[in-house]
Formats: C-alpha cells, sequence, structure tokens
C-alpha cells in the first residue's frame, strides 16, 4: 500500500485471533500496521505481532527492493508492535533503534538488552533527519503506555499516531470506524482522557494531512471528523444524544422496567435509547455505550444484599475508566429489601461531576401501579430537555429563562444568509422586564456584530457548567467569517430559524434587535424576546466557574518560554516573534505572558 511517494504500508492483517488483549471480541481480525519511509535513510516504523515475523520481514524486503534500512524507530513497546524487534536487528545488524529512554528500558525487560551500542534515545521534539524528510518526535507518555512516542513527518505532513486514531478489525474488514473506533479507545485508552487531551493540544500545533495509526485504516480525508471525535471521547463529553439504559435481570422483571421506560423515553421525543442487558450483551460494547451517551439509566437487582455479578463487573469498567460528566438514574429491584441504589450509587462516589435524577424507581419484586407512576415520573424527568428542544411540545414562553441571565457566558447565535454562526460573549443582561428587554454587547470586531447589525435577530445560549472546554475552543477562538463554527455540531431551530445548541446549555432566548447602542469599540444591541425556553435546571456557566473549572491549566513546569493567557498553549523559546499567532486560539503575541 501506498501512503505518499516515499511511504509505504508494510503491516500485516490478522485473521486468526480471536481476543484482542485476551479479552476483546474481534470478529474481523486485527490489523498490526507498520510503515517505511524511503529516503536517503530508510526508517521503518514499529514492528508487528510476533505470530507475523516472516510475513512483516518479507513486505520489509519487497519494499526496500534490494536496500537497507537506517533506522527502526519504536513508539509503542506493547508486543503487538515491538514483538519483532530482536529479529529485525537480526535481519539487519547495521540499523539503528530510535526511541525513548523508557522503551529501552523495558526492552531490556522483554528482549535482555537495551541495544547500548545501537540506539539514538529521543524526546519531545527531538527530530531525525532523513534527507528530504525531517521527524519531529512527540512524547505521549500513558497513551497508552509510558514510554510512547508518536513521530511527524513535515515532508509530507504525516502523523504516525501509535495506538492514537486505531480502531479493531482488520484493514479488508468493511465496517463503520467509529463504533469500533469507539469501542477500541475507550477499552484501551480510555481511563487516560487528560493525557490525550495533552496529545490533542500538542497535535493542533501541526499540519496534518494524514494519520498512520497502529491499528486499523490510514486516515486521509476529513480529519477534522476524527480529531473531533477523539477530543469528545477523551474529554467525556456526549457523541450522542441519547440515553442509555444498562440492566440485568434475573426472572425478566427488571428487564419489563427496563423495556417499559425505553417506550416512554421515545414517546417523549428522546432521540435515541439504546437498551443493553449486560449478561448477553459484549461488555466492551456496553461500556462504549455508557461513554458515548450524556444520560444513563442503571437497572439490576438486589442479590447477596448488594447487586447482580453483570452490574457489578460494568461499574466496575466504567469507574476503572475515568466516568464523568453524566447523569445517572437508578431502577432496582428486591422482594424484601431492595438494596441495589445504594450499591450503584456508592460504586459511582469516586467518579467526577455526576447529576442524580430525583426519581430513583422502585420494584418489590414485579411492577405495580406505584413502580409504574414512578417510571414516568423518572422520563419525564429524563426527557425534560428533550421536550424543550422540540418545537411542537416546548414552552416557548418560560420567561423564567431570563433568570438563568447574570455575570455568565453565552454563545449567541446568528446567520449571513450561507451559515451557521456563534460567539462566545459574558455581557447580556435584562434591562427591563415591561416589556422585556435584554442588552447584548459585542466587540465590533466579531463577524457576529456585522451579521446582526445587518440581520437584527440573534439566539442567546445560556451555558450550563457541563459545558466543556471544547465549547469556547469552536465559538472563541476563531472568527466565523472564515470558519464553520457548527462544522462539527448538528444545531437545533427556534421559531426565527436560527440555531441553538443541541448540548450544554440550561436556556436560550430568541432576540429581535429593537434599538442599537454605539460604545466605539463594542456595540450595544437593545432586544426584545420573541421566544425563550428552558431546557435543564443545570447551573449557569458563569465566568469564575469557566476560569477555575473548565478552563486548561497551562503545563509550564519546567519549560522556559511564554503562555498564552486566552488559551493556556505554551510557546518554548527565549523571545516570543511579534508576529507570533497561537496555533490553539489565534491571539496575538500580546495575549501571551513569560513563564514565571
Amino acid at each position: 500500500m501506498k501512503i505518499t511517494n516515499d511511504i509505504k504500508y508494510i503491516g500485516v492483517n490478522d485473521h486468526v485471533i480471536d481476543l484482542f488483549e485476551g479479552q476483546y471480541d474481534v470478529p474481523n481480525g486485527m490489523a498490526y500496521n507498520s510503515y517505511i519511509i524511503l529516503d536517503s535513510k530508510i526508517a521503518v516504523m514499529d514492528t508487528v505481532d510476533r505470530k507475523f515475523t516472516h510475513e512483516w520481514l518479507d513486505n520489509i524486503a519487497s519494499a526496500l527492493g534490494g536496500k537497507k534500512p537506517d533506522y527502526l524507530i519504536v513508539q509503542h513497546m506493547e508486543p503487538d508492535h515491538s514483538a519483532n524487534i530482536t529479529q529485525f536487528m537480526d535481519a539487519y545488524p547495521q540499523a539503528t533503534i530510535v526511541s525513548s529512554a523508557k522503551a529501552f528500558t523495558m526492552m531490556k525487560n522483554f528482549f535482555g538488552t537495551e541495544y547500548e551500542d545501537r540506539r539514538i534515545v529521543v524526546g519531545e521534539g527531538d527530530t531525525l533527519d532523513l534527507g528530504k524528510h525531517t521527524l519531529t518526535f512527540v512524547t505521549a507518555p500513558m497513551v497508552h503506555w509510558p514510554e510512547v512516542i508518536v513521530t511527524y513527518d513535515s515532508t509530507d505532513k504525516v502523523l504516525f499516531s501509535a495506538d492514537g486514531f486505531g480502531k479493531f478489525g482488520a484493514l479488508d474488514a468493511e465496517e463503520d470506524w467509529a463504533c469500533e473506533a469507539r469501542r477500541y479507545y475507550f477499552g484501551i485508552v480510555g481511563k487516560y482522557g487528560a493525557q490525550v487531551q495533552a496529545l490533542l493540544k500538542k497535535a493542533a500545533g501541526l499540519d496534518i494531512e494524514i494519520i498512520c495509526p497502529l491499528h486499523g485504516p490510514v486516515l486521509t480525508e476529513n480529519l477534522g471528523y476524527y480529531l473531533g471525535l477523539y477530543n469528545t471521547w477523551s474529554s467525556y463529553g456526549v457523541e450522542t444524544e441519547g440515553i442509555m439504559i444498562a440492566y440485568t435481570s434475573v426472572y425478566g422483571n427488571t428487564k419489563k422496567a427496563a423495556l417499559l421506560l425505553a417506550e416512554k423515553l421515545k414517546a417523549k421525543g428522546c432521540p435515541k435509547v439504546a437498551v443493553n442487558d449486560l449478561a448477553r450483551e459484549d461488555m466492551a460494547e456496553c461500556v462504549e455505550d455508557a461513554f458515548r451517551y450524556g444520560k444513563i439509566v442503571l437497572a439490576t437487582t438486589t442479590y447477596n444484599a448488594e447487586i447482580f455479578p453483570f452490574m457489578r463487573e460494568f461499574i466496575n469498567h466504567l469507574t476503572e475508566r475515568g466516568f464523568k460528566n453524566k447523569t445517572v438514574a437508578f431502577i432496582e429491584n428486591g422482594s424484601w429489601a431492595p438494596l441495589a441504589a445504594k450499591t450503584m450509587k456508592g460504586m459511582l462516589e469516586g467518579c467526577k461531576n455526576i447529576t442524580y435524577t430525583d426519581t430513583t424507581v422502585k420494584i418489590m419484586s414485579a411492577l405495580n401501579d406505584e413502580s409504574k407512576a414512578q417510571l414516568d415520573a423518572l422520563a419525564d424527568e429524563l426527557t425534560r430537555d428533550y421536550v424543550a428542544q422540540n418545537g411542537e411540545t416546548a414552552n416557548k414562553n418560560d420567561l423564567t429563562a431570563l433568570f438563568n441571565i447574570g455575570y455568565g457566558l453565552y454563545v449567541v447565535t446568528c446567520h449571513d444568509g450561507k451559515k451557521d454562526n456563534g460567539l462566545i460573549v459574558n455581557t447580556v443582561s435584562q434591562v427591563t422586564n415591561s416589556p422585556n428587554r435584554i442588552a447584548v454587547c459585542i466587540n465590533k470586531e466579531n463577524y457576529s456584530h456585522h451579521v446582526i447589525k445587518q440581520t437584527g435577530v440573534m439566539n442567546v445560549n445560556c451555558l450550563s457548567v457541563e459545558a466543556p472546554f471544547s465549547v469556547f475552543e469552536c465559538f472563541g477562538f476563531r472568527s466565523g467569517r472564515t470558519a464553520d463554527k457548527f462544522d462539527t455540531i448538528t444545531p437545533l431551530r427556534s421559531d426565527n430559524g436560527l440555531a441553538f445548541l443541541p448540548q450544554y446549555i440550561n436556556s436560550f432566548m430568541s432576540l429581535k434587535v429593537e434599538q442599537y447602542v454605539d460604545l466605539d469599540t463594542h456595540g450595544v444591541f437593545i432586544c426584545s424576546v420573541t421566544e425563550a425556553r428552558v431546557i435543564s435546571d443545570k447551573e449557569t456557566m458563569t465566568y469564575t466557574y469557566y476560569q477555575n473549572n473548565v478552563k486548561p491549566k497551562p503545563q509550564t513546569e519546567g519549560k522556559k518560554g511564554w503562555v498564552c493567557k486566552v488559551c493556556g498553549y505554551v510557546y518554548e523559546g527565549d523571545e516570543l516573534p511579534e508576529d507570533f499567532i497561537c496555533p490553539l486560539c489565534k491571539h496575538g503575541a500580546a495575549d501571551f505572558e513569560p513563564i514565571e
């Protein structure tokens, strides 16, 4: 397989394997990817699983066409990628291994040698010149082992991403990328979201056109889609709007409750209900769904004064992987002393930012009128936001939405006639209540100011404390004149035709401009309220909450240089160029300060 003119694929497909890492079902096999860069100096990127030694060495020989490789670059020491280091070095005794210091320590453990006389140790920012190609190494500790590095080829703009952006399945398997990549990510990498976020921040400063992972297909198109999913997964955000129900049932009564709740949720407008029988379905698939959706219902029986074993195993999988930022509801069943809800909540105690529903459904052996009424109440509670988002069922004159206005952070949306646009503002206030008038202050340099002056309409989305940093990156760090702010978001529509956010807001108001006040650098739009909806009862995101809990803390320890005051990007160097533009938030040198 030809990746570029100088980079070729030399990996293998494994259709014999049944369980990857001894636990993950892989009905479509597995790919162990390896690549070769043909230049004045020739570099081989990683080896493959030990079962494919000869096939891999044959692939290398075929790609070399009689030449000899100069380097073996080892990015990751898991045996499915490193098992053939010794065989390669025996076959090509003139070659040098390039890897991290921790990787060479692991080689000693695996192979009894650290290759002291045939190695180059690389770290963050180190480079390797192959001739036309220059490779830059980026450390990626705990993604998902401590020794991991990824490699960037600036010539062909290729990121060799180690286990990042990998998936289950051989390369000749025809299947949806996201489904198997999601199961792979949460099963194997899921615990290390913070480390993946750190790597994504580094990658944002690189011009990447191709991603070459160690598992799964080479990614060459629509890279924003894959990067966006990884950002959502690693920040423990909501990928798909909907509700997951995970249940175990001994005699069928808890199952009946789970299925009845699913029907009620669908009837009330829930866009997707995923029902999982934990005893019968692949556990990795169930874990995948738990992280995919923003709301989860756990339904199980009291068993030996605790909970049914499959539910215990499932919750253990969640807590091991840093389960957070979810709404959780419980259905418990017990014939004489129901304890399941208390046990499940106790198991989730260490999880961050979990919101529990007010309603817990208690079943005494079988459903009755009382427990069915509790199911109705739970369905109402879980679908309140979906009812409010639906134009046919929403209360569009809920002026309690105005109570969510404060010194908060908002996404103001508008439309320029061709596409939706939006920006972050922190100056929205109610100036009169009879009639209701809202003032919105926007910097004139923002494209949205220009659009709203022309159209006279906007939506103000009140962000809730659930909003992740990616929302601020999307709407605050780039201009709507040149960027599509909704390229990864499918918006909902209010009656004025404008977008409102499907996630992370507690209310929105549609506004019509009645008056404009020019304040030199800013403009104040005085508006009437044409529609107001309350989506949820989540707290409004204040500026203080954003600074303390959402905005990433700059990773400046041990570094010398400058840090962006807006997004925390670190520029390492003695002098910051006057024309420097932050690769993340696009702010200039004036918004950087020296690292103390």
